[in-house]
């Protein structure tokens, strides 16, 4: 089984936000097939073929908490991957990794500490940088106009990248980005 973790703070305040376009993209997975989320003490969750979707509830710094009790409760998880935000990544821009190291994310880095590895698969969406050094504020800030208008596109090829996360791996998951992404970046406008 397959554990699909989007990673965002819970909360109305937090809702719609760039921090939370991991929460963002479950969210729409899961309307798309009507599935819905359950509340554990830690996470939300629900299941879909063999993966099982969480969002945390312990918030964007303690998110290994979340995904250490997943791995508790459904024992036999074998695959692990990450849909979080990127500021060092143009909007939209979507980047696969098989593993590596947290980029100072501070989500990634409670994740990686709570299994003692950085090996996991990751999803990182671009969420852009300010021209500022206001990045807390950046990052918590609602998506501006024309993000929202391109963010349909994001959440359509989000659920495409996971669709296939869950029927085959990470490895087809790089070979579907390498192959796509070119006509996926003129669609949204990004180079």
């Amino acid at each position: 089984m397959k554990l699909v973790v989007g990673l965002g703070n819970i909360g109305s305040k937090y809702a719609n936000t760039r921090h939370n376009i991991g929460f963002i993209a479950l969210d729409y997975f899961a309307e798309k097939y009507f599935l819905d989320f359950n509340k554990e003490k830690n996470y939300f969750y629900a299941k879909h073929d063999n993966a099982i979707l969480i969002k945390p509830r312990t918030y964007m710094n303690l998110s290994g908490i979340a995904v250490q009790s997943a791995l508790t409760k459904f024992r036999n998880i074998t695959d692990i991957l990450v849909l979080v935000d990127d500021l060092d990544l143009p909007f939209g821009r979507i980047r696969i990794r098989k593993s590596g190291g947290t980029g100072g994310h501070n989500g990634l880095k409670s994740i990686a500490n709570s299994l003692g590895s950085n090996e996991y698969g990751r999803i990182r969406i671009g969420i852009g940088r300010p021209n500022s050094d206001e990045v807390k504020q950046f990052v918590l800030a609602k998506f501006s106009q024309d993000e929202r208008i391109k963010l349909s596109d994001v959440k359509d090829y989000l659920k495409d990248l996971i669709d296939i996360y869950i029927d085959k791996d990470v490895n087809n998951l790089l070979n579907f980005n390498s192959a796509n992404n070119v006509t996926y970046s003129e669609k949204i406008g990004i180079n």
